[in-house]
């Protein structure tokens, strides 16, 4: 009978208890999140996207693709991000030696003195009441991970560690968009100081003609001192364009980890990026945009958390050793008693079931919240691959239309101005207006230009590209 007793307690017993386990600790899984219609007016099947590319391969401007290289390898953030993974790698490594026995060393000396009185030695009066005991001892504890809390715990490290990792992928792919994007707007801001100061100097020329014009009695004076203060508009905003340009620059060598200075870079009519846009299923969000995935891995964290509070509502289960010398002499210390202590011990919460209930319900509530995170990074990242995809379209419409506005008041101009040096029909208000608005066409052009070019990138880092 006392066989067959043993045989449970130590065999059947803690299969029952592996069993309980599993309805315990609930198995994670990744949610199941309704991902149809995410981009708007878009419906590629494609699995092949624009993220997979190598940001090595989109862009093809080599002093881009430097200076990349130099903010991945010394932009500040990114090294503050991979110190956060170090943090949580040593984390992960401690989590998982919780697993194993706990083994610690003590060594001691207990004087001590005890009382003639108290021991009934008074007609001993050479007894010797003062004492040493010499210990030497090793200690082990060890808790059975009966209800998955310890692997809960684990996988919660696990979870906090790859969060760390998608965060810095999160910030190589914004590293990587924001570089490209300042670029370009360098460029942009090059090509439009160059149609201003070109419009300067056809200006000036112009006032000169309409001084030659007034000597001849065909133009009045305002006509003079418009041409000087169209002019003046123009030359006006060169300073704010190196302004500008300086500040951008400044910006770009911060990206790059760099004090503030001049950057090199060639011009906006060089580059030439892919322009095949395909999106892919927006299931491939969940795998190429380090955002989304660093969301999932909080609600992973936040559901074993879940896992390890609902455990705390069931016993524990211990075992602690000691083993040592103990001796009164230091002479014969080696020789001296051995002792050895095991303990094991069952653990029940009983009144803190209050506690346990409270820790349970903030679990489940951070978990919830986790979840919506979750959600709410999915259809933020179908809403910038929308605005990325719908901001190229315009971008081309706006060139295809632009171009033709610069055309039809090329021919404006040119034909004001005949008029008015050979017809009474027109005057300089009519040049002026022409001007103008060449000058402001001639401008927009490039912000379409640099416009589609932000599109690709924006949509680039929308899907989830520049860190793989």
């Amino acid at each position: 009978m006392k066989r067959h007793c043993y045989k449970f307690i130590f065999f059947i017993l803690p299969a029952v208890i592996m069993i309980a386990s599993c309805k315990i600790s609930k198995r994670y899984s990744t949610p199941d999140i309704y991902l149809n219609n995410l981009y708007r007016d878009v419906n590629d099947t494609d699995t092949a996207n624009l993220a997979t590319i190598s940001w090595k391969t989109l862009f093809s401007d080599t002093i881009l693709r430097n200076l990349i290289q130099e903010g991945l390898i010394n932009n500040l953030n990114l090294k503050i991000a991979i110190e956060r993974i170090n943090d949580a790698t040593a984390a992960l490594t401690q989590s998982k030696l919780a697993s194993y026995p706990a083994v610690s060393g003590n060594i001691s000396a207990n004087p001590s003195r005890q009382s003639l009185a108290a021991l009934n030695l008074q007609m001993y009066p050479g007894y010797d009441v003062n004492s040493t005991i010499y210990e030497a001892a090793l200690n082990i504890s060890w808790e059975a991970d009966v209800w998955g809390k310890i692997s809960s715990f684990k996988r919660a490290a696990l979870a906090r560690y790859l969060q760390t990792d998608a965060a810095k992928r999160v910030i190589q792919t914004q590293l990587v968009a924001d570089i490209a994007n300042s670029y370009f707007d360098l460029l942009a801001l090059d090509k439009q100081l160059k149609i201003t100061k070109k419009t300067v100097e056809n200006r000036v020329a112009e006032v000169q003609t309409m001084k030659y014009l007034k000597a001849g009695a065909i133009v009045t004076g305002a006509a003079v001192a418009q041409s000087e203060a169209n002019r003046y508009a123009a030359e006006v905003s060169v300073p704010e364009i190196n302004q500008n340009i300086r500040e951008i620059e400044n910006a770009v060598c911060i990206l790059v980890g760099r004090a503030p200075g001049p950057v090199n870079r060639t011009s906006l009519d060089q580059q030439n990026l892919v322009t095949t846009l395909n999106t892919g299923v927006p299931m491939s969000l969940l795998h190429n945009r380090p955002d989304v995935e660093q969301a999932e891995y909080a609600f992973r964290e936040a559901f074993e958390n879940t896992n390890v509070a609902r455990s705390y509502f069931y016993p524990s289960f211990s075992i602690t050793a000691q083993g040592g010398l103990s001796t009164l002499s230091l002479s014969n210390f080696f020789t001296g008693s051995f002792f050895v202590n095991l303990l094991t011990g069952v653990t029940q919460p009983i009144l803190s079931q209050g506690q346990n209930k409270a820790r349970l319900k903030s679990a489940k509530a951070q978990q919830n919240e986790a979840l919506f995170n979750f959600q709410q990074s999915l259809l933020t990242s179908g809403e910038e691959v929308s605005n990325a995809l719908f901001s190229y379209q315009s971008a081309v419409e706006k060139e295809e239309v632009r171009a033709k506005q610069v055309a039809a008041l090329l021919k404006a101009v040119d034909y004001t101005k005949e008029l008015m040096r050979y017809s009474s029909v027109a005057n300089y208000t009519d040049v002026l207006t022409s001007e103008q608005n060449l000058l402001a066409a001639e401008l927009n052009s490039v912000n379409d230009s640099v416009q589609k070019l932000h599109a690709i990138v924006n949509l680039y880092r929308a899907l989830g590209g520049g860190w793989n």
